[in-house]
């Protein structure tokens, strides 16, 4: 029984690492892929185009232009003088921000009055905005307290500065809150997805297009078994491209694995169950490998989506965040970034080990029932 799985297992390897596009499909994507998110996908936000007017020219606004141009998340490209120099300057994209100080600025924060600044931003790219509004906020609150300080200092409140709230941020798992550490555990769980339900998509479609799988049915094999023969060896490769990658983020970009190796092998097997079952699934429905391709990148990118990969799921309205519990990516970039950073172990991901289990043992039962059908 299982001597027949074996060798339909063997020749599916063979003829796998005997195509050599295959053989460039399995090392060189996912390498890339990696280096790609590992280098240029990058939300830190740093070096934001800033264009300063200062029409007051007093100490205090060169010491407030000066908190910006020291700054390390702001660059000061130019001093604009009038409204139209700043408008062309927002609108060629050589600023994303202007900071722009009015005559008066000194002499108001000498009397104790609000001194208004105002703040132009490009919202094109909505998230560099909101970051930009959210770093001079913090710049503009440390100044503004600090001449609370000293005018309250000269009005003889000396116990004034040891009034107030202190912050001491503590930043676990990420603490200089590097965007690789998001995204390279990401990629790993994307290519454990993508290539094991591409290659049985297409290998048991190339069967048939050739005319092989009625030649293999006529066989003593029995249906099942030939599932398992053909899902098996994707399985393993995807297993083992997700070891290659996960060395390669561990020793290349420093990425920390904090938690159990056997937890993640753990994960990543009960992960792949999906894959191919959905890879399956594709071959049932495909007559032709461009087929399967086209139906393969029609579950993979509502599946992305819904994944909390790039987008937080809270964000999403309910009924599409419930719709996110049917996804198995989702549960296992939880499991990978828990092993990955924060170090956990089946005591916290065990929900979703469960789930991946549910999920991947539902989708290989009916895809392997459609498939059957359709050998019939």
């Amino acid at each position: 029984m299982f001597e027949r799985v074996r060798f339909l297992f063997v020749k599916e390897l063979i003829q796998v690492f005997r195509d050599k596009r295959l053989r460039i499909t399995l090392l060189f994507p996912p390498i890339f892929q990696l280096i790609v998110f590992g280098y240029a996908a990058n939300l830190d936000v740093k070096n934001i185009a800033t264009a300063i007017r200062d029409l007051d020219r007093s100490v205090d606004s060169r010491n407030l232009a000066d908190r910006f141009e020291r700054s390390k998340y702001f660059k000061v490209v130019s001093h604009p003088q009038t409204p139209e120099e700043i408008e062309l300057l927002i609108n060629k994209g050589e600023a994303v921000l202007t900071i722009d100080i009015p005559s008066g600025f000194s002499r108001k924060i000498k009397k104790g009055d609000t001194a208004g600044v105002q703040i132009i931003v490009d919202g094109t790219e909505s998230n560099t905005a909101m970051i930009a509004l959210g770093y001079v906020s913090r710049i503009l609150s440390e100044y503004s307290a600090e001449k609370v300080v000293k005018k309250l200092n000269r009005e003889g409140r000396r116990d004034f500065e040891e009034a107030g709230v202190e912050l001491e941020p503590r930043v676990w798992f990420n603490p200089n809150l590097e965007s690789r550490y998001f995204y390279v555990p990401g990629v790993i769980a994307t290519i454990a997805f993508l290539l094991p339900m591409i290659l049985t998509a297409q290998a048991i479609v190339r069967e048939r297009e050739m005319g092989t799988l009625e030649q293999i049915m006529v066989t003593p094999i029995r249906s099942w078994e030939l599932v398992l023969g053909k899902t098996l060896p994707f399985a393993l490769i995807g297993l083992i491209d997700v070891v290659m990658i996960a060395l390669l983020g561990v020793f290349w970009f420093e990425i920390p694995l904090r938690g159990n190796p056997l937890v993640l092998l753990l994960g990543t097997f009960l992960f792949l169950m999906s894959s191919v079952g959905i890879g399956l699934f594709i071959s049932t429905i495909s007559s032709t490998q461009q087929q399967a391709q086209i139906s393969t990148f029609f579950f993979m990118n509502p599946a992305f989506i819904l994944s909390g990969f790039a987008f937080p799921l809270e964000n999403m309205p309910e009924w599409l965040q419930t719709m996110t519990y049917l996804n198995p990516l989702r549960y296992f970039l939880i499991i990978i970034r828990g092993v990955f950073l924060k170090g956990v172990g089946l005591e916290v991901l065990w929900h979703q080990m469960l789930a991946l289990a549910v999920l991947g043992g539902l989708m290989i039962t009916l895809s392997s029932v459609r498939f059957r059908k359709r050998l019939k």
